[in-house]
């Protein structure tokens, strides 16, 4: 039962209390450049959420029966951008064959995935905080999934405030900064839930 516990205590602490957009910053690129409408941002969020899971769930296969068994730990971010730049491919040619419209609005995002800091960042957070195999892949799912809802909520209060009276000089980036920025403050309000 204590199991169960802990892989729920990391389930919503990675995807509300530590948030990785708006708690940890990482990831910000995507997060800014994709949140324009909802459905590309929820169609990032998905891919995202594949990529990291599936990359923390590789990361940790090869971190614990190759990097530690042979003690090359010190190999681990690039065996780890290997695998990530490998996923963010599988995924680009399922969505250009799959989905060609999202392919289309995802555009220069998609490969980006492959240098976003917050999939990098999920596989050495795991290694350092010595996560097992199921509980590093339930911390990337979590995490994946915080970014997802941070975009998404992005994505629909840009699609509000398109139709606000904006000042010339707040129109674009420094709304869509101001805005991040309270979204970062409302999450910091689920830190009461743990």
């Amino acid at each position: 039962m204590e199991g169960v516990k802990e892989l729920l205590v990391i389930l919503i602490s990675s995807s509300l209390v530590s948030n990785v957009v708006l708690s940890q910053f990482l990831g910000l690129c995507p997060f800014l450049g994709v949140s324009r409408k909802v459905k590309t941002a929820a169609g990032m969020g998905t891919a995202v959420i594949f990529v990291i899971t599936l990359a923390s769930a590789v990361a940790g296969v090869i971190n614990q029966y190759v990097l530690i068994r042979f003690q090359v730990q010190y190999l681990d971010t690039i065996v780890f951008i290997l695998v990530i730049a490998a996923l963010v491919q599988f995924v680009e040619m399922f969505l250009r064959k799959a989905m060609p419209s999202l392919y289309k609005a995802l555009g220069v995002y998609l490969p980006l995935i492959t240098t976003n800091c917050a999939v990098l960042g999920v596989a050495i957070n795991n290694e350092q905080a010595e996560y097992g195999i199921l509980t590093g892949t339930v911390n990337g799912f979590a995490t994946a999934v915080g970014f997802t809802i941070a975009i998404v909520i992005l994505a629909g209060l840009r699609e509000k405030m398109e139709h606000n009276d904006i000042p010339e000089s707040f129109r674009g980036m420094p709304t869509v900064l101001l805005t991040a920025g309270l979204m970062a403050i409302a999450f910091c309000g689920f830190a009461g839930l743990l």
